[in-house]
């Protein structure tokens, strides 16, 4: 069995709104070709966590961040890196679906033409492959050229993971993308998580501790930005170190 290359090593990381801190001395390593769901109650940290992976904080004025983020062993915060391309490379889907105004051909293909790839054929294939990727091709190839905001909740939120996918990414950031969703939708996305790590990394903030126990390889538990515990799926489900640990996985609090 080859051993697993790491995608995202996280080092000392601290992270501030202001004077207020929110991640407390992180270290992580993160795995190529994984599922890692991040566990953890409100204001843990997670979503700060996530949104640093891409530099979606640098949006924010107010935030401040110490430590190191090395993706393939290099920083994300060295001054030759492309703000832009490291958001194609690590793309994230958020809680809410948000499709743009158009047709569900021409969200999928908006990005890919903005990259500058041309001709019909060429993104018409992009975008036939994003939606299988996302389980949605079968239930909407025969009406592509349809309003993205006639699709369902959970159609929705499948066409904004293909709209990620798209683009081409290595890693890929969900952030709660089930938690508005009914449990038919959820599985659908869920069965689409596991193909994809064939070929991505997936890091996801669960919209519950029984999500991360059907879809994740590894877990890591967050509480109030500190990282208590993480590791295999099952060690941490099955064994957890940590007595916090074990008391949000029981539903003792959270």
């Amino acid at each position: 069995m080859k051993a697993m290359q790491s995608k995202f090593q996280i080092k000392n990381l601290n992270f501030y709104y202001n004077k207020q801190q929110v991640i407390h001395d992180l270290n992580l390593e993160i795995r190529a070709n994984e599922i890692l769901a991040m566990l953890g109650p409100a204001n843990s940290g997670i979503t700060t966590l996530l949104r640093s992976l891409n530099r979606l904080c640098d949006l924010t004025p107010e935030a401040r961040i110490e430590g190191e983020i090395l993706l393939d062993g290099k920083s994300i915060h060295d001054g030759d890196i492309n703000v832009t391309e490291l958001r194609r490379r690590v793309g994230m889907v958020f809680d809410v679906p948000t499709p743009l105004p158009m047709s569900i051909f021409d969200n999928i293909a908006y990005g890919p033409r903005l990259s500058g790839i041309k001709g019909k054929a060429a993104v018409s294939k992009i975008v036939e492959e994003a939606l299988r990727m996302a389980v949605l091709w079968d239930e909407t190839h025969d009406r592509l050229n349809m309003p993205a905001l006639s699709l369902s909740g959970g159609q929705q939120q499948r066409l904004c993971i293909a709209r990620v996918l798209a683009l081409g990414p290595e890693v890929i950031l969900l952030d709660r993308p089930c938690s508005g969703l009914d449990p038919i939708s959820t599985a659908k996305i869920e069965d689409s998580l596991v193909q994809l790590k064939e070929r991505f990394t997936i890091i996801i903030a669960p919209h519950s501790v029984q999500q991360a126990g059907r879809i994740s390889d590894r877990v890591a538990f967050m509480l109030m930005g500190h990282l208590i515990e993480e590791g295999p799926n099952t060690e941490v489900f099955m064994n957890p170190k940590d007595q916090r640990t074990s008391d949000y996985i029981t539903g003792r609090f959270g």
